[in-house]
């Protein structure tokens, strides 16, 4: 009987749709464990080879958990709010929802073509107003929130409005806007209900204010850094420019301390947890304040060495800096505009990136540094940030990078400050003839930890500054100026927002007649009609970003279908966590981060039972395109053959690799591609024309996309399955070679086989294994059992082409052998493993079957093969007891036939005998 994978699969896939067979419920009984994947935003596109990497690997460990008697939860969604299908909207007219759904349904098509275990009546969509009114309320419960620095937790508004009515702010310890102002209970209680809402602003978890964002006036929004690639929009390509605007925050700093320390109980790699601790950035210094000379400010500078003040010879400001304008003089004025209109071209990321361009302008204007008494100047440059640490930094050019190309390009003066610990301080006094401090009493004998602490006290001692741990992590903004995207919950009363009552949600989007901004530049929902409370209180026109509805949807999976809540009590207290994560490094800051914030407030709120939502995290590598090329010879419609290309000036051309296979072109199928080709000539090697290859990211523009519906319907989905995980280690990017894939379709055809006879029919017998038979066995189980734990996919794959390979040999067909061969295949093949799973008489899913258990008493060695050498060249191959001293081996290599004709009756000269090794006889 043939491998009919086809029909096979086709049948496997509807019994577990029909008998709803990775439907799982609360179930006590087992352990539980929570398996899931980064859900994919469905684009328009589809999936291609390198999208299942990660869903594939995730399915193994599932189906592997099941098998091992756990509780599998395993869901899948969509992200599906997202300006491609806004911009498609743009173009067509077609509603978003429209082209969302199409999408999905193509998704949903090809994921159920693979095979994937997952429990499809708990699916989530962003886009779904059952969804986002969940995300809806967790905003409005953020907004009712602020951050208690004492308890460290989040707390309700109400408590915070109560300390201000009876002792206002001066003693309360939160989280807040930097300028928030001082008041008394007095004040606060003389204040209208606006000014009361206007300063609560400065304290809620969610917040409006204004900042710099990345604007794209063409596309009519707010873009995320991610969305922005060398100073346009990554859709469309259109300039995008800083601007400040009145936007809603999450104040995500807030838990800065609590994210760093989080990573810590994570089972993450390594360079995972860097990249987030470097995001979150924690340094411990002062701030330190600097007078600027004849106006009546001052500038406040954040440093981590204070001990480098007496070399600061310049000082920076961002170009958005609100004490620009205050002291700039006349003289400049007009360069420092045109600077910072250049400085808002480009994105924060250009600007943090681009180390060796040097660009600043001179203001003008001096400050005065506080422990020298020199005046240095004023710059702003386009290096330094508004939104990092307080938009200023005193440039010290003998100890920084950055500040000395800054010095040299400026011609700036460059003072040598002698490090920690051997720095000779004086309480304020300082040479500046020679540069060198003076009056030493501070610091002598003391490492640079500890000396710089001793300067911090100075600092807070006279009066310049005080003690400070500052994070780099900024507040997420949290306004999209787009029409596909959640609808805040919120209205504006006076211009201050508040939240529309929690009975009202959802709050959804209302139709329009186009989705791209109005005429006078409002978002798109500013084309709604009534979009206003029953009151006539405007909403909210912005919507908000992607990281909304993902920020939170392994919670909502839990409980999926609950209308009541986000998610019950007895289910959050059942499945807890996540246990496995599977997804790209592309989401190691952004979405991990805001997941972790999101389910950490949840947490503070008794909600979440957890503080990480992710126990373990597994980033997958990409796999990348094979691209192959034909060789046009130039001015010419003639194309030559990869190995006579040398002999030729030619022009290499990417070709569709549908129609090259074993790097050999379909000739007919290419000159049939484009009518250029049709009339194309060819010289040929050996009758077939090579094409040449090289490895890139898979791209529609480089024809190097292969469609995952292809392979399957050429070779199934268990091939599929199988070869995506034998290319390499789940973590590493490798290339997509389809040239590999038919020796993993002979392999599942050579473990069909053995449950056929020579007549093609199925057999077991029930006769009892040998001792070889059950080693294969076993040993394969603890192979495979290893590294599926430590996620060696790979390697498993191989093992399992031993196993048969072995058990051909063997002519092996007891069931005993081959029916433990098929739960372990299982979770890697699940079609091939159902289908004889069946022919051998079971009734149950393979699913549903007990994981083997490897014996090592079937592993035990009894025998020993000797590989015996005459003056190091092996001649013959000993069997031997394992137990057999070195005389014994000795004698019985000596006594081999074939010895006899190397030693050709003479007696060897010295005989080595390595125990359970080698055999080396010396003639």
């Amino acid at each position: 009987m043939d491998y009919n994978f086809k029909e096979l699969e086709q049948n496997w896939q509807k019994y577990w749709a029909d008998n709803k067979t990775f439907e799982v419920e609360i179930d006590h009984s087992r352990p539980k464990f929570y398996v899931l994947d980064m859900f994919p935003y469905p684009s328009g596109a589809g999936l291609h080879v390198g999208h299942p990497l990660g869903y594939i690997a995730s399915d193994i460990y599932s189906r592997f958990k099941r098998l091992k008697g756990f509780n599998v939860l395993h869901p899948m969604g969509y992200d599906s709010f997202g300006l491609p299908a806004e911009q498609y909207a743009i173009q067509t007219g077609q509603h978003p929802a429209v082209t969302t759904q199409v999408n999905i349904t193509r998704y949903r098509s090809q994921l159920n073509k693979i095979g994937f275990s997952y429990d499809w009546s708990r699916e989530v969509r962003t886009s779904n107003p059952d969804y986002y009114k969940w995300t809806q309320l967790v905003f409005q419960k953020l907004f009712n929130h602020y951050f208690d620095t004492k308890t460290n937790k989040a707390a309700s508004i109400e408590s915070l409005i109560a300390k201000f009515a009876e002792s206002g702010n001066a003693n309360v310890t939160t989280a807040c806007n930097a300028d928030t102002p001082d008041f008394t209970a007095q004040q606060w209680n003389a204040m209208s209900e606006t000014e009361q809402q206007l300063t609560l602003l400065n304290y809620r978890l969610a917040y409006m204010a204004d900042t710099m964002v990345n604007w794209c006036p063409i596309l009519g929004t707010v873009l995320a850094n991610d969305e922005v690639k060398d100073g346009v929009s990554e859709r469309g390509g259109h300039p995008v420019m800083q601007k400040k605007m009145k936007q809603w925050l999450l104040r995500v700093s807030a838990y800065a301390e609590r994210l760093l320390d989080g990573l810590d109980t994570l089972e993450w790699s390594d360079s995972l947890k860097e990249i987030q601790k470097n995001w979150i950035g924690r340094s411990e210094g002062a701030e330190v304040f600097f007078d600027i000379k004849d106006v009546d400010e001052r500038i406040l500078v954040f440093t981590t060495r204070p001990d480098t003040i007496y070399g600061a010879t310049f000082m920076v400001l961002a170009p958005e800096s609100e004490l620009v304008d205050t002291l700039t003089t006349t003289e400049y004025r007009a360069d420092v505009a045109n600077y910072i209109a250049q400085a808002a071209k480009r994105t924060e990321r250009e600007r943090q990136a681009d180390v060796k361009k040097v660009t600043g302008q001179f203001t003008g204007a001096y400050a005065v540094n506080p422990l020298t008494g020199k005046d240095i100047p004023i710059y702003i440059a386009d290096y330094v940030l508004a939104g990092y640490g307080t938009g200023a930094i005193m440039a010290v050019p003998a100890h920084d990078s950055r500040d000395h190309a800054f010095a040299k390009h400026f011609s700036l003066p460059i003072i040598p400050v002698i490090d920690l610990p051997d720095a000779d301080f004086a309480e304020a006094s300082y040479d500046a003839k020679d540069g060198k401090m003076i009056n030493s009493d501070i610091l002598n004998g003391m490492d640079v930890k500890d000396g710089i602490l001793k300067i911090i006290d100075h600092i807070e001692r006279i009066g310049l500054g005080t003690r400070k741990i500052n994070f780099r992590l900024r507040d997420a903004i949290f306004s999209r100026q787009r029409y596909w995207g959640e609808p805040f919950p919120a209205y504006f009363k006076e211009g201050v927002p508040y939240m529309v009552p929690e009975e009202q949600l959802p709050v959804e989007l209302p139709e329009i007649d186009e989705y791209k901004p109005t005429e006078d530049g409002q978002p798109p929902l500013g084309r709604a009609k009534n979009w206003e409370t029953a009151e006539g209180y405007p909403m909210e026109l912005s919507t908000m970003p992607g990281f909304a509805g993902s920020s939170a949807y392994y919670l909502r999976y839990m409980d999926a279908r609950n209308s009541n809540e986000m998610f019950s009590k007895e289910a959050v207290a059942y499945w807890q966590d996540v246990d496995l994560y599977i997804g790209g490094t592309e989401h190691a800051v952004g979405h991990l981060i805001y997941s972790r914030f999101w389910n950490k407030f949840l947490f503070d709120l008794g909600l979440s039972v957890k503080e990480e939502p992710f126990k373990k995290l597994v980033n997958q590598g990409m796999i990348q395109g094979r691209s192959s090329f034909v060789y046009r010879i130039k001015d010419t419609n003639k194309f030559v053959s990869y190995n006579l290309r040398k002999n030729y000036k030619v022009t290499a051309i990417h070709v569709d690799v549908n129609m090259v296979h074993n790097d050999i072109l379909d000739v007919e199928a290419f000159k049939n591609w484009r009518d250029e080709y049709a009339t194309a000539e060819f010289e040929l090697e050996g009758g077939k024309y090579h094409c040449g290859w090289a490895v890139e990211k898979m791209s529609k523009s480089m024809f190097n996309v292969v469609n995952p519906d292809d392979i399957i319907e050429n070779y199934g989905a268990d091939t599929l399955r199988l070869y995506e995980m034998f290319l390499g280690p789940i973590e590493q990017a490798k290339p997509w070679d389809t040239n590999g894939i038919e020796g993993v379709n002979r392999f599942l055809k050579k473990l069909w086989r053995l449950f056929f006879n020579k007549q093609g029919e199925f057999e077991l017998t029930e006769a009892e294994a040998t001792k070889e038979e059950l080693k294969v066995l076993h040993k394969t189980i603890k192979k495979v059992n290893e590294d599926i734990e430590r996620f060696s996919f790979n390697t498993s794959i191989s093992a399992f082409m031993i196993c048969v390979n072995e058990l051909a040999t063997l002519k092996c067909n007891k069931r005993s052998v081959l029916e433990e061969l098929l739960v372990l295949v299982s979770p890697f093949a699940p079609h091939i493993a159902e289908e004889l799973w069946a022919k051998a008489g079971k009734t149950e899913t393979v699913a549903n079957a007990n994981y083997p258990v490897w014996n090592d008493s079937y592993l035990v060695e009894n025998t020993v093969k000797y590989p015996v050498s005459f003056n190091g060249k092996v001649r013959f191959t000993l069997e031997m007891p394992a137990d057999a001293d070195k005389k014994t081996v000795e004698q019985a290599a000596l006594a081999h036939e074939v010895a006899k004709k190397w030693l050709d009756g003479k007696a060897p000269k010295k005989v080595i005998v390595v125990p359970g090794r080698i055999v080396n006889v010396v003639i």
